[in-house]
């Protein structure tokens, strides 16, 4: 099941979504922001982990540096 939804986007950036769709890379706009979209739900999961683990005093090692990881390679694309 699916539910359609309307959402305003700058017509810069529409226009971004429409080439991608005409060179083929995507099959339409919808799959586009739905990928944006499932990104950016893991990245907030993600985040979240990282704030639980950090909230609890966590020394391990091994997550050294992966607050800083995740926020560069999460970041939003240009």
């Amino acid at each position: 099941m699916s539910t359609q939804i309307a959402v305003r986007l700058p017509d810069e950036l529409v226009a971004k979504l429409d080439s991608i769709v005409r060179t083929g890379q995507e099959p339409s706009r919808a799959s586009i922001v739905e990928q944006a979209l499932l990104r950016e739900l893991k990245r907030r999961a993600w985040a979240k982990e990282v704030e639980v683990l950090t909230a609890h005093g966590s020394t391990y090692e091994d997550l050294e540096g992966l607050d800083d990881y995740l926020g560069r390679i999460l970041d939003p694309l240009d």
